[in-house]
């Protein structure tokens, strides 16, 4: 059941006044309550799944994000209709299901076939479906409350593990246990790039703010993955093919295509590769290198190698001593991440042409520096293998780095308040956050927590492949099954008072979690 907001949230009654929670406990909600903080990808399943799945207690489960429910960043709607970079057979939000979403999409492209590279807008039209078919088959003692705003801080109550949970213009939501959910976080800032903050030249997340090319413009672009390629397909079009692009990166690496391949691997358990990863980095890519020449050598593809050791990334990404897992991401990363996130080949072949065309130059370089001159930007660099640096005038910044996962230099207020107070731990090498089973936070003492749990691909420290539909719909559908089991087990163990409190309250006057911000 899909419960209006309205019916919860009192905002027309004068606020309520709390305690200090430091000193007291308030009563806990009426039924279980589970906050969910990101409606995109992770944070629909895990609602969709917690729906779906049948629970004896009464449950409320409440989405929270500031962007339009299910669809995120990703699968936002779009001018520029953005291809998803994976084949539409493997897009399934459903591991039971594995053609749901393709099911799905021949209701309105009927010829759509599982290899087709199909638009993101549609798989947004797809998480949002589900979404809303699971609230509206849920029974009564189960609800789905949708709330638009933004999480920035939480609080433990002391002697108790309700969870107090604060937006961003003064509501506080009641809750049992946490799902932070938040998806893929802004890039790094680029050298430079504080200086143009307010100014349209630069733009620093180009999902959050799509940018438009003009007619005659000089764009940098800085990164040459799989976002690169999209922006500067969109940017080509807008610009009516008038615009001339620079991407730059440290290897000047771009993405090669996808195909379709047969399974020729002999060695489904991988031994020898979990025997090369207990050993070295530099012998498992060895490892990798034979396993994929011997694929080619009986008629097979390189990519079949890349996709056979993807499902074992988080069994060999275990084996890996601190110090070799150092030494993948200094001298083998850029690598493994151009091989294992392709592009569908229409996009890889557009990309092309427009290189070949001489629209699209790509330099292996690294950033030194970014100055506002005038109505330009000047960007300086240092060509790969060069000693000197390279000074271009350019109309426009656009930030295509990718997301930066490190924890400890995040601008999420959220996850700076959580880190502040000991909740939250980042990950020493910059990968994440520190989680145990089914994402549980461990926290600054050690100890997993049994109320907040963790999805995404911030999980990278446990699991290191974490970014894409395959790996997230395992992870959401195990933590949903983790919580509905533990909310069986409550429902026979009763371990908190019951009242007839709202689950929902306004509370102005903050809380010690705001302090920490």
């Amino acid at each position: 059941m899909d419960t209006p907001l309205a019916s919860i949230i009192r905002t027309t009654q004068p606020a309520r006044r709390y305690p200090d929670p430091g000193k007291h406990s308030p009563a806990a909600p009426p039924s279980r309550t589970i906050v969910i903080v990101g409606a995109g990808f992770s944070g629909s399943v895990v609602a969709t799944n917690l729906l779906r799945l049948p629970h004896k207690q009464p449950l409320r489960v409440v989405l929270v994000d500031r962007r339009p429910m299910a669809r995120g960043v990703a699968y936002a709607e779009r001018r520029y209709r953005y291809l998803l970079n994976v084949p539409a057979g493997r897009m399934s939000a459903s591991s039971a299901d594995p053609a749901e979403f393709l099911t799905f999409a021949r209701r309105s492209l009927p010829d759509s076939m599982p290899d087709d590279f199909l638009p993101r807008e549609l798989y947004g039209q797809y998480l949002e479906s589900l979404l809303a078919h699971a609230a509206l088959a849920a029974p009564p003692h189960v609800r789905l409350v949708r709330v638009r705003g933004s999480v920035i801080a939480i609080d433990r109550t002391h002697r108790s593990s309700v969870l107090q949970v604060y937006l961003h213009d003064g509501r506080r939501i009641v809750a049992n246990t946490l799902v932070l959910a938040l998806g893929n976080p802004p890039p790094a800032p680029l050298p430079g790039s504080e200086a143009l903050q307010s100014s349209s030249k630069y733009v620093k997340d180009p999902w959050e703010a799509p940018p438009e090319f003009h007619s005659g413009e000089t764009v940098l672009i800085v990164g040459t993955g799989l976002t690169m390629a999209d922006v500067v397909l969109a940017g080509n079009e807008g610009a009516k093919g008038k615009a001339v692009i620079h991407a730059l990166s440290r290897h000047g690496l771009v993405p090669p295509p996808q195909a379709p391949f047969r399974d020729l691997c002999d060695e489904p358990d991988g031994a020898s590769l979990k025997q090369a990863a207990a050993i070295s980095i530099r012998r498992l890519v060895r490892t990798v290198r034979r396993l994929s020449d011997d694929i080619e050598l009986r008629g097979g593809d390189w990519r079949e190698a890349i996709g056979f050791v993807r499902t074992l990334a988080p069994t060999l990404w275990s084996c890996l001593s601190p110090g070799e897992r150092k030494r993948f991401l200094r001298h083998v990363r850029c690598y493994w991440d151009v091989h294992r996130h392709r592009l569908p080949y229409a996009t890889w072949s557009a990309l092309n042409e427009l290189r070949r065309e001489g629209n699209v130059h790509v330099i292996a370089g690294r950033l030194l520096r970014l100055e506002l001159v005038g109505r330009h930007v000047r960007a300086t660099w240092r060509t790969r293998g060069a000693s000197d640096q390279t000074t271009m005038l350019v109309d426009r910044v656009i930030n295509c780095t990718g997301p930066l996962y490190d924890a400890r230099k995040s601008e999420e207020r959220l996850l700076r308040s959580m880190i502040a107070q000991g909740i939250a731990v980042p990950d020493p090498l910059g990968l994440g956050l520190v989680t145990h089973e089914f994402g549980a936070l461990m926290d600054a003492s050690g100890r997993a927590a049994d109320n907040i749990y963790y999805v995404g691909p911030m999980l990278r420290p446990r699991h290191w492949e974490t970014t894409a539909v395959q790996e997230l719909r395992t992870h959401a559908e195990q933590l949903a099954y983790h919580l509905a089991a533990a909310n069986q087990a409550r429902a026979l163990h009763p371990t908190g008072p019951s009242s007839d409190v709202l689950g929902f309250s306004i509370d102005p006057t903050g809380g010690n979690a705001l302090a920490a911000m």
